[in-house]
């Protein structure tokens, strides 16, 4: 008695129409069924707020370090606590690649003829949307709370898009952790392990002027700070684009590479199933 092959014969041409169709399609199923809990929702929001509201009361007078350069820290900070956001939510896209495992819903999609790109690149588009939505939101928290944007509404859009980009690239490869690993637990300890340092080796917080030569080594290699540093910079009074536009190139280098990374972990575990 044979068994029937899991995935299906349909033919594996990814032309980019398929794609951009089985992609939206993929997406507006996550996006739905996010929609349908609103408490989700909130509670996205409520970290970021309290990181923006509690460093930014904390450390408020952080600004009279001689060097440091800016008129306010919560205008400082905003750039920051987006980045930091959307690199904190996408960290745990491998746990919800690892649930659709667990439930048997990502191979009953291998049973059917959608892109095999169009499952891994619609969990990249849903988190690119969360995360541009949660970092308008903090934008205008950070305006109600005094914070001001020279940068008008160019600056508060590349602010956006650095941080959609940074959330790609640990999206991209949290869902390659979670093809690979399979395990939750493996995919927290590393958030764990990750977040803090990669966090505090930024100028999230504080300007790499003022910190110690070996920790300025490690933050120009840090992706988190590529997008602090090119958000603030374009809410500025006066942006440094190319600087911006080469922190901007990086970071859209590194989420493709770690989009195509998880792509391939996904065509691995299709064999292995």
């Amino acid at each position: 008695m044979t068994t029937a092959p899991l995935t299906a014969p349909a033919s594996r041409s990814v032309t980019a129409p398929r794609l951009i169709t089985h992609t939206w399609f993929l997406t507006g199923r996550r996006l739905h069924a996010l929609a349908r809990q609103p408490a989700v929702i909130v509670g996205n929001l409520v970290q970021p707020a309290i990181w923006l509201f509690l460093f930014g009361s904390l450390f408020r007078r952080v600004v009279e370090i001689p060097g440091f350069g800016h008129g306010s820290y919560l205008g400082y900070l905003v750039p920051g606590v987006i980045a930091m956001n959307a690199m904190n939510a996408s960290m745990w896209a491998g746990v919800g690649m690892i649930e659709e495992i667990d439930r048997g819903t990502l191979n009953r999609f291998l049973t059917s003829p959608v892109s095999r790109v169009a499952l891994m690149t619609s969990g990249v588009a849903d988190q690119a949307v969360t995360t541009a939505l949660q970092s308008v939101a903090i934008l205008l928290l950070g305006l109600l709370g005094g914070a001001h944007y020279p940068g008008g509404a160019a600056g508060c859009a590349v602010v956006v898009v650095a941080g959609v980009l940074l959330g790609t690239v640990f999206g991209g490869l949290s869902n390659a952790m979670g093809m690979t690993l399979k395990q939750r637990e493996a995919i927290i300890g590393f958030n764990v392990l990750l977040m803090l340092p990669l966090t505090f080796l930024s100028s999230a917080f504080m300007p790499t002027a003022l910190m110690p030569h070996w920790m300025r080594i490690i933050t120009a290699c840090n992706p988190l700070d590529w997008a602090v540093r090119a958000g603030r910079s374009a809410l500025g009074t006066d942006p440094d684009w190319a600087s911006i536009a080469a922190r901007g190139g990086g970071l859209l280098t590194l989420a493709v590479v770690c989009v195509g990374i998880s792509v391939a972990t996904f065509r691995s575990y299709q064999k292995s199933v």
